[in-house]
C-alpha cells in the first residue's frame, strides 16, 4: 500500500476553515488598539464566554474598579471569540462592532435632518458581536434620544440572541443614569448569567496594562 502524506489525509474543508480562521483573527488583531494587542491570560469567565461552550453565557458584562484589566480582557476575549466562530456551524467570517461608549453615543445623536443614522443602527443591531467599552464614561443625552436608540439596539439584539460585550466600572444595575431605565431593565435579562467582576490593584499605577 503506498504511503500517504499528512497533506493528502487532511480534510480540504478543515484546511480551508483553518486558513479563514487564521486570517480573520489576524485581521481583527489589527483593529485592536496597540496597548491591548499583547496576549494575556484571560479571566476564566472571559475565556469561557469566548469559547462559546454550551454552558457559557451569550453576553458578558465586565465590571470592576479602574485599571484592573477589563478592557484588555475584553479585546483579547473578542480575539479568541472570533477564532471560535469557525467551529461547528460555520456561517462566514464574524462581524464585530467595537465602540467606546463616548464615541457610540456621539454617533447615535440625531443627524442634520433630525434622524438616526439608519445604516449605523442596522450594523449595531445585526453585527455578530457588539462590544461597548467603558460604558459609564458615556455622556448622558438631556433629551433621552441616545438612550432610546440604544434600547432599540439592545432589544433587537436580545430578541435575536446576538451577543453583547460591555466593560464598565459600576454594576449593571447602576447604569440607568447613563443608559436609561429601559436599557438597564433589558440589560438585566441580557447579562443575567454573564456578569463578571474583575478586582485587584490598579495595573496602570503598577506599570501594567488595563
Amino acid at each position: 500500500m503506498p504511503a500517504t502524506s499528512d497533506d493528502e489525509n487532511e480534510n480540504p474543508m478543515e484546511s480551508w476553515l483553518d486558513e479563514r480562521r487564521t486570517q480573520a483573527v489576524a485581521d481583527f488583531a489589527q483593529t485592536i488598539p496597540v496597548l491591548y494587542r499583547p496576549e494575556i491570560e484571560l479571566h476564566p469567565k472571559v475565556a469561557e464566554w469566548a469559547d462559546c461552550t454550551n454552558d457559557s453565557p451569550t453576553s458578558l458584562f465586565l465590571w470592576g474598579p479602574l485599571g484592573v484589566g477589563k478592557t484588555h480582557n475584553a479585546w483579547q476575549g473578542v480575539r479568541r471569540w472570533v477564532g471560535r466562530q469557525f467551529a461547528g456551524n460555520y456561517r462566514g467570517t464574524p462581524v464585530v462592532q467595537a465602540w467606546r461608549s463616548t464615541a457610540l453615543f456621539d454617533a447615535l445623536r440625531p443627524d442634520d435632518g433630525g434622524g438616526t443614522p439608519k445604516r449605523l443602527m442596522k450594523q449595531l443591531q445585526t453585527a455578530d458581536l457588539l462590544y461597548i467599552d467603558d460604558a459609564a464614561a458615556a455622556r448622558v443625552s438631556p433629551t433621552g434620544w441616545t438612550q432610546e436608540r440604544l434600547y432599540e439596539i439592545f432589544d433587537e439584539r436580545y430578541i435575536n440572541r446576538l451577543p453583547i460585550l460591555t466593560t464598565c466600572d459600576v454594576k449593571p444595575d447602576a447604569i440607568s443614569h447613563i443608559f436609561g431605565e429601559r436599557v438597564t431593565s433589558r440589560s438585566a435579562e441580557i447579562f443575567r448569567s454573564g456578569v463578571v467582576y474583575l478586582g485587584g490593584a490598579d495595573l496602570r499605577r503598577g506599570g501594567g496594562q488595563a
